[in-house]
């Protein structure tokens, strides 16, 4: 995936990029989330699904007769990059966000979005501020929540742990501390406690005075509540020494790029992650399609699909590209996607039966559990 997105991404380097000019009939949307930078992987999922579901609902005919146009905007995972890319894109008069991933970058990001009367879905921030605290209502998301996250993770680190020494650990962003602490929480309620609670900082490399720490403790268990290339690192390092320490993380370890920092080190990894979207029924042909296409929609890439999805349902259905219109719809209707039916509740999270789900890491690729 990466390969077919090279060029791509080269032609994004200011954060905006990969379409031709619209014409006065055309709609213009965007995609927005970490296009380099440590997390890119995503960026990469984030764009193969909105590219994929522009390309499949302009094939169809458009939106109400209209073509769509999809900006690109990079924001790093950075909170003032997002700003600047929310700015810029309103600037743009897109009129719909598929973005953005980290949830450190969605709020800000969704000040301006509010602020503008811009549609934001968001196919992969689950920190419960982005939409507890949102500034306005023209903000959802399509995934899960880290109250709902770290309420699975704690309930299965207090029943399959009992008794072993178990870490919480976390890399201080937006996301990382607020599902290790959702975790705890929901740990320390099934009566278990911690042995570690400490926390590193996202973007460093060296993890071997904290990995020391843990020895100390004679760790059985990290959950950890961060990012894949952290994680990968602090696998590595406690293998080095000597640690057979299980990591388990969150819905940001959801790339076989985890894999290629750790190599056989991170054989038995685990990770939450919603229940796998490329074996529904609703999303069964468009699976093929990109398997035809050598792309494995992994991770958030059917999520992207589903948000770009949503908004054209809703806009079909309001009968108009007005978004007070198309908010009226996306507070009340259903919508069918790719990844499943849901409605929005009252905060704009989706609804969902059974949210998360646990994937194990073996021999350089990852699966759902049973």
């Amino acid at each position: 995936m990466k390969r077919l997105l090279a060029a791509s991404l080269a032609a994004a380097a200011l954060g905006f990029g990969i379409h031709a000019p619209a014409s006065a009939q055309d709609v213009t949307i965007a995609v927005a989330g970490p296009m380099t930078g440590g997390e890119a992987t995503f960026g990469a999922q984030f764009l193969t699904g909105a590219k994929a579901a522009v390309e499949d609902i302009n094939a169809a005919g458009g939106v109400m007769g209209k073509k769509l146009k999809l900006e690109i905007g990079d924001d790093e995972c950075k909170p003032t990059s997002a700003t600047a890319v929310a700015t810029k894109l309103a600037g743009l008069k897109v009129g719909f966000v598929a973005g953005h991933y980290c949830t450190g970058s969605s709020i800000p990001a969704s000040k301006v979005y509010n602020e503008e009367a811009i549609i934001q879905i968001s196919p992969a921030s689950t920190g419960t501020k982005y939409t507890d605290e949102r500034p306005g209502p023209y903000s959802f998301r399509v995934c899960g929540r880290d109250d709902q996250q770290g309420g699975v993770a704690g309930a299965y680190l207090a029943k399959t742990y009992a008794g072993k020494n178990v870490a919480i650990l976390h890399d201080k962003s937006a996301y990382g501390q607020g599902l290790a602490e959702e975790t705890q929480k929901a740990y320390n309620k099934a009566g278990q406690k911690e042995v570690v609670f400490d926390s590193v900082t996202k973007g460093e490399s060296d993890f071997n005075a904290v990995v020391s720490k843990l020895k100390l403790a004679a760790v059985d268990v990290l959950y950890y509540g961060g990012y894949h290339t952290e994680a990968g690192k602090i696998i590595k390092q406690m293998r080095d020494q000597g640690m057979k320490t299980t990591l388990i993380g969150g819905d940001a370890l959801a790339t076989s790029e985890l894999w290629q920092i750790t190599g056989d080190a991170g054989e038995g990894t685990l990770f939450t992650f919603p229940p796998d979207a490329r074996k529904l029924e609703s999303a069964a042909k468009l699976v093929e399609k990109f398997k035809a296409q050598k792309v494995d929609p992994e991770g958030y890439v059917l999520y992207t699909y589903a948000a770009v999805q949503t908004w054209k349902q809703a806009v079909e259905t309001a009968k108009s590209f007005k978004a007070d219109d198309v908010l009226k719809v996306l507070n009340t209707a259903e919508f069918k996607t790719a990844v499943g039916n849901f409605k929005f509740d009252k905060k704009g999270d989706p609804i969902l039966s059974d949210p998360y789900a646990f994937y194990q890491f073996s021999k350089g690729t990852y699966a759902q559990m049973n």
